[in-house]
């Protein structure tokens, strides 16, 4: 299969190349390309994670921090991050492994993004992350005011 289809049409491109494959006709195939693509899957999966990490640690700093400005659109945002890290971990497993680097990668970001939001001093929040990785994932889990 051509490669330049690679770079004008990625779907016909992939359509193409999974035709072949299931053909049998493997020296047509693009396998270089393919290798990036499944490379570049699993990166997408990381920083998928990373990002779900990072909003939902920052909301549970908001929550935690400022109680009074509490309100559904938060706790909207924290389960929809913990269920779309449910669904990453589900298609990928093997991220699991992961998560305590992960969970020590975003809390800076995240204190970045509290301090940018709550306009409080960055001295509030605390330098090592304040929740254990289980209480972060756990439904049940909303952390007590300061």
């Amino acid at each position: 299969m051509s490669t330049d289809l690679y770079d004008t049409d990625l779907y016909a491109w992939a359509t193409g190349n999974a035709a072949l494959i299931r053909a049998g006709h493997l020296a047509e195939v693009d396998f270089e390309h393919i290798a990036e693509e499944l490379e570049s899957m699993g990166a997408s999966e990381r920083n998928a994670l990373n990002s779900r990490m990072t909003e939902l640690l920052l909301h549970l700093l908001k929550w935690r921090f400022q109680p009074e400005r509490r309100g559904a659109s938060w706790e909207v945002s924290i389960i929809k991050q913990r269920n779309g890290i449910a669904d990453l971990l589900d298609a990928s497993p093997s991220l699991r492994a992961r998560l305590p680097d992960v969970l020590a990668k975003t809390w800076p970001r995240a204190l970045r993004l509290a301090v940018a939001e709550t306009r409080l001093p960055a001295a509030t929040f605390p330098e090592d992350c304040l929740f254990a990785l289980d209480d972060v994932l756990a439904a049940e889990f909303w952390p007590d005011p300061a």
